[in-house]
């Protein structure tokens, strides 16, 4: 952003809440852009027993992920998942729970991911190149965004599995 949205003149740089900010320095103005991170829903989607995960077209051939999307004005988070997994994936889903939240600096994202159980006939929507079911016990959580609520989700299932004893 280069100029100001509510008077037109140039951005310059001021202090604002001990952080370096774009702001109008034009008297009488006061924009100060803050550039907060975008909201944005994930779901580790269950489908059949197995866990889906989707390629974005323009992604690497063997790079997968999970299903996320911006919401939308007005748009409760669980509304925005179960929302994106149906335009996604064409696929009536339930939350399960809330996984957690997650910073992305990265993508300046706030992510926030569930856990959804779905059902129906998959039918990949315009936005994805493929998709690919994994079975809970291969999946294995990536190091940044998306992939920080998988390595949760797998620890959670880990602790919630039935224990056998020894003997």
């Amino acid at each position: 952003m280069k100029f100001c949205p509510r008077c037109g003149k140039p951005l310059g740089t001021r202090g604002e809440g001990g952080l370096a900010r774009a702001a109008c320095l034009t008297p009488g103005c006061g924009f100060v852009h803050y550039d907060n991170p975008t909201p944005v829903v994930a779901a580790i989607v269950e489908h059949e027993g197995e866990v889906i995960l989707v390629r974005a077209h323009g992604w690497p051939e063997k790079f997968f992920g999970l299903v996320t999307g911006f919401l939308e004005r007005g748009e409760a988070p669980e509304q925005g998942i179960l929302r994106e997994v149906n335009e996604e994936l064409g696929l009536e889903g339930e939350i399960v729970r809330l996984v957690g939240a997650y910073g992305f600096e990265a993508m300046n994202q706030l992510i926030v991911a569930y856990h959804v159980r779905a059902r129906g006939e998959l039918r990949l929507g315009d936005e994805l190149a493929a998709f690919k079911h994994i079975a809970p016990e291969k999946l294995r959580a990536w190091d940044f965004g998306t992939g920080l609520a998988v390595a949760d989700w797998l620890a959670a299932r880990a602790l919630s599995a039935p224990r056998t004893s020894p003997g």
